[in-house]
């Protein structure tokens, strides 16, 4: 995509959480889902998709009768995305000040921080 989506907002994101999780899906589909966790319009649902869709967040398929919303990114897009406007905004950039400020927030496991050292040994030796 040549034009990078916005970034979602906190009810964008749980939409696209949904789809992450489920793939492509109906409103109602996501309604259902999101239903589960606290209660939700269906048509609150349908209107953050229609705008989601405008933004291009989400791509919608209109070849059925119910349009079949997907998620324009993956996942791990939009965590870098949101990770950096939250870097720059938050941490003036310093992605040390970022990492500081997560683990200060919530103690990590012992298997986070393993897997956090083999990543930044990675990421130093260049291999991501």
């Amino acid at each position: 995509m040549a034009d990078d989506p916005p970034r979602p907002t906190d009810a964008e994101l749980e939409i696209l959480t949904v789809l992450w999780s489920i793939g492509r899906a109906t409103v109602r589909e996501v309604h259902e889902v999101i239903s589960r966790r606290r209660p939700a319009q269906y048509s609150t649902v349908l209107k953050f998709m229609q705008i989601m869709a405008e933004k291009g967040l989400v791509r919608r398929d209109e070849t059925q009768r119910a349009h079949i919303y997907q998620a324009a990114r993956p996942r791990e897009w939009t965590q870098r995305q949101l990770a950096g406007d939250l870097m720059e905004r938050a941490f003036s950039g310093s992605a040390k000040a970022l990492l500081m400020g997560a683990l200060a927030a919530r103690k990590a496991t012992r298997e986070e921080l393993a897997e956090m050292r083999k990543l930044l040994e990675a990421y130093r030796k260049g291999e991501k």
